[in-house]
């Protein structure tokens, strides 16, 4: 059999080995099983093309295993910082990349008690306050994420920029993206909004205890 001959036959394999891993790809219901199927269609496509000298071919899959890869690093890297997040500080780093900037000025209400939450956000830097409470939030806190889990989907209280500053947001929809497209990241995201749910619930039952004590102490006569 000639080089021609077998260069054939290597290319009819190897489509059909790729074809199986794309049909494969279709039953995968979460992202990084369906990078790594990627992955291996895109090498198995450009092996097979070596001996035909199928340089579009090869080319085309070479751009495709880059972004697979790129991908699957991305979507790895997230699920690590989040789970090292729920084990340490409670700490949204790992949600930058995909939060987009605003610039705040004093006086600037983000968005009012009762209205649709929509998003949560991430104080880079200024000062903001929860009206109602009257909490002042420190930079790198967190505000909105448990509108997502709340059934109505209502800001619980009113957030005003004290002094300007930036902060980054991220909506729901894209949470919520990242969530069908891998569920351990869902799973470990839930386990960070309840560490802050009891966080917040930690923090009142202090406060209330302080208000009870202090209007248990007898007034000087």
């Amino acid at each position: 059999m000639d080089t021609s001959h077998l260069a054939q036959h290597a290319g009819t394999a190897g489509a059909l080995f790729a074809s199986i891993f794309v049909v494969a790809t279709t039953t995968m219901k979460t992202m990084i099983p369906l990078r790594v199927f990627g992955i291996l269609a895109n090498v198995v496509l450009i092996v097979t093309a070596i001996p035909t000298h199928n340089y579009l071919v090869m080319g085309v899959q070479a751009v495709m295993l880059f972004v697979n890869s790129y991908r699957l690093h991305q979507m790895l890297q997230l699920v690590r910082d989040v789970k090292k997040s729920v084990n340490s500080d409670l700490s949204m780093e790992w949600l930058k990349p995909f939060m987009t900037e605003r610039n705040c000025t004093a006086g600037e209400i983000l968005f009012y008690k009762d209205e649709k939450a929509e998003d949560m956000l991430y104080i880079v830097s200024g000062k903001f306050k929860l009206v109602e409470s009257g909490i002042v939030l420190p930079v790198g806190a967190i505000v909105g994420e448990l509108g997502m889990l709340s059934p109505s989907n209502t800001r619980t209280q009113t957030l005003e920029c004290v002094e300007s500053g930036l902060i980054l947001s991220v909506s729901y929809t894209k949470v919520e993206e990242l969530y069908v497209q891998n569920p351990a990241f869902g799973f470990y995201f839930l386990r960070l909004s309840s560490a802050r749910l009891f966080q917040n619930l930690d923090a009142a039952e202090k406060r209330l205890a302080q208000h009870l004590a202090s209007a248990a102490e007898p007034k000087p006569a």
